[in-house]
């Protein structure tokens, strides 16, 4: 059995003009919002086995707080640069190379990707996952090679105003 946690990134700034999309840390709400959805998971006993994001700042940022909750290392923290702005073919290659010896992993990304990711893998039709929203998928599966379309069951979702914490 695999678990593909998939973590949007908080909240971001969008005050700075100058900055690149890349380069846009989180918005105090984003700064508030990820140690409260990570200690939603802590709470439940839910933690993964790897995390991996994307290199951008507010992603990175994003899964720095929840590897602090989760007691995780920041240096332990892996990032892959194909997560950012990476479509659902994308992100699936990036699945699909995850090592199998890991059987829950924390994958920190951006939208729409996330969106279009959670659906194909669980056929849900959920129409987007907010900042800093959290999905659980399930597989029957032994190795995330193995892992493509309608393959996962969703078995966890939340996000900061969902009202579940």
């Amino acid at each position: 059995m695999k678990q593909l946690f998939i973590v949007r990134h908080a909240k971001s700034d969008w005050g700075n003009a100058s900055l690149r999309d890349f380069d846009r840390p989180l918005n105090h709400r984003g700064h508030q919002n990820a140690p409260e959805m990570a200690n939603r998971l802590v709470a439940k006993g839910i933690r993964p086995d790897a995390v991996v994001s994307s290199p951008a700042l507010r992603a990175l940022t994003t899964a720095k707080y929840f590897a602090a909750g989760w007691q995780i290392p920041a240096e332990q923290l892996n990032t892959n640069a194909d997560i950012y702005e990476a479509s659902v073919k994308t992100l699936l290659k990036v699945i699909n190379d995850f090592d199998t010896s890991f059987d829950k992993i924390a994958l920190f990304g951006h939208n729409p990707g996330l969106t279009d990711l959670l659906n194909y893998l669980t056929d849900e039709h959920i129409s987007n996952m907010p900042t800093c929203s959290v999905a659980i998928i399930e597989f029957p599966l032994d190795s995330w090679e193995l892992i493509s379309g309608g393959t996962g069951n969703l078995v966890w979702f939340d996000y900061p105003k969902s009202g579940l914490d």
